[in-house]
């Protein structure tokens, strides 16, 4: 009983700084805006603002290539030869592939261009 005394003996002398060490508590770590909660939450919108700057970046370098092939024959011509390894009819084509990229790729498309 004395220890439950003196618990409350502490609490009654120091009852402000008990107050305040409860509200920093509940403030810092408990509460739903808690500050640990407000870093993680800083932490998530910096992370999609940088996904939306690289798909920022790429929709610019879409557009370029888009407005470029709607624009171009030879950009279309190049697409086709590079991409998807078209051919004119008579000319041969050998692909080098790093081997990463050959598991990745296994099958090439040698579909000739009609010119």
């Amino acid at each position: 009983m004395s220890r439950i005394y003196s618990v409350w003996d502490f609490i009654r002398r120091h009852k402000f700084i008990v107050v305040a060490a409860f509200f920093i508590v509940m403030i810092g770590f408990v509460d739903e805006d808690s500050f640990y909660n407000r870093y993680q939450r800083k932490q998530e919108i910096a992370a999609l603002r940088a996904e939306m700057n690289r798909y920022q970046n790429r929709y610019e370098n879409d557009t370029k290539a888009l407005n470029d092939l709607q624009s171009s024959r030879e950009a279309v011509v190049r697409v086709a030869r590079e991409e998807y390894f078209m051919k004119y009819p008579d000319e041969d084509i050998f692909v080098v592939m790093d081997a990463q990229k050959e598991s990745e790729n296994n099958e090439t498309d040698e579909t000739p261009l009609e010119d």
